[in-house]
């Protein structure tokens, strides 16, 4: 009886979170600007009995509380909602808040008769500020047992690993002159090319499944002007934190180098949030897998273990255990973070991703909260995990 209360509670209200992913669709607001989402999410879920917060560690972050009063698990369900510029919501952010939603409503019916807290996070900016990450840092989830989410895409699967990431400014400082009295000057420009060939050399000597991409963003203003300063912006990825932070120390050296030739300085700067990658959780991936089979969903992909982009969630996962399970709303023609996808976000395939993901996500609730011991092993592998680490 309580497996089919939370499938109808996600089905009967399907139209009111629909509408909060329209809403969110058609006013899209980028990271750390989401404020009038932030007050959409919040007011539904005061409207259906949470104790919200708003503004919460970070300015446009918010928690949704229901607490039993009894004791039992913290259960954490996230939500996603920040846009990108020019696509709007071509990463889906905005399903996964309404999938968050949902789900934390279909669990707050339930989980009086067991015991424990649900929150509902709304964790902004995940694109390049890392909500998450501060959120992390401060403490949200250190009493959390679970943390759980799902990501719209091409694929219905549960998740896999994911790059750690560290975003470095490179500046170049150099002296302004003539272009026709080019001894008198010193070329920042010069310094920011051949840094840029540099760096983009160390690719081949990278290990496996590492990304370094960035571009110049100030090379000067005139042609016949020595530019006196420039500036690159990089992307450092690798499967660990530790090893971008190698590649990145590379790179600084080769930078070190090529300025000494030049009678340029420079400076770095840490000029977005970095990520860590993203610990698994096979216990909790199992579970997603046999609810997502119970709901008749095909083609499940297992956990991914070649790690490409980059997420804050990562930040998540060495606090406490942790999913982001994935749920196809479109087909592989559809590329991330472009406008066809946004526009399956609202789309029939959209509206029924958002049934499954938050049907599947209640019933791993639902499963945890009915068997403790399963939720002792997810927490025991947790914790071997980070140990090992």
């Amino acid at each position: 009886m309580t497996k089919k209360q939370l499938l109808q509670s996600i089905e009967n209200k399907i139209d009111a979170y629909m509408e909060l992913v329209q809403i969110m669709y058609d006013n899209p607001e980028i990271g750390n600007e989401e404020f009038e989402t932030m007050k959409l999410l919040v007011n539904y879920l005061d409207s259906v009995g949470f104790k919200t917060t708003s503004g919460y560690v970070v300015p446009t972050g918010f928690l949704g509380e229901y607490d039993t009063g009894k004791e039992g698990p913290t259960i954490a369900v996230m939500c996603e909602y920040d846009a990108l510029p020019e696509v709007g919501h071509g990463c889906g952010h905005n399903l996964i808040a309404g999938i968050g939603v949902a789900t934390g409503e279909a669990v707050k019916g339930i989980i009086d008769q067991y015991g424990g807290k649900l929150l509902v996070v709304g964790t902004p900016a995940e694109e390049n500020f890392g909500g998450k990450v501060s959120m992390s840092e401060a403490g949200v989830f250190d009493d959390v047992d679970v943390a759980l989410m799902v990501h719209p895409g091409s694929q219905t699967g549960v998740g896999g690993r994911s790059n750690a990431l560290n975003p470095i400014k490179f500046e170049f400082f150099g002296k302004n002159a003539h272009a026709c009295d080019p001894a008198s000057g010193a070329s920042a420009l010069d310094a920011a090319v051949m840094s840029y060939l540099q760096i983009n050399l160390l690719r081949q000597f990278a290990a496996p499944h590492t990304y370094i991409h960035g571009v110049i963003k100030d090379g000067g203003e005139a042609a016949n002007v020595i530019p006196g300063y420039a500036s690159m912006e990089y992307y450092f990825r690798a499967p660990t934190i530790g090893y971008a932070k190698e590649l990145t120390e590379k790179a600084i050296q080769a930078v070190d180098g090529i300025c000494k030739a030049n009678g340029v300085t420079y400076q770095t700067s840490t000029y977005e949030c970095p990520y860590e990658d993203t610990v698994i959780n096979y216990k909790l991936a199992d579970i997603l897998t046999e609810k997502y089979t119970e709901l008749g969903l095909e083609d499940i992909a297992p956990v991914d273990e070649v790690a490409t982009g980059s997420t804050d969630v990562g930040a998540v996962s060495y606090r406490c255990p942790t999913i982001q399970g994935n749920i196809k709303i479109c087909g592989k023609e559809v590329a991330g973070h472009t406008k066809e996808m946004a526009a399956a976000t609202i789309s029939p395939d959209g509206k029924n991703g958002l049934i499954k993901a938050a049907q599947g996500l209640s019933l791993t609730i639902l499963e945890l909260l009915e068997n403790p011991a399963l939720l002792a092993e997810v927490k025991a592998e947790f914790d071997e995990t980070i140990a090992s680490l």
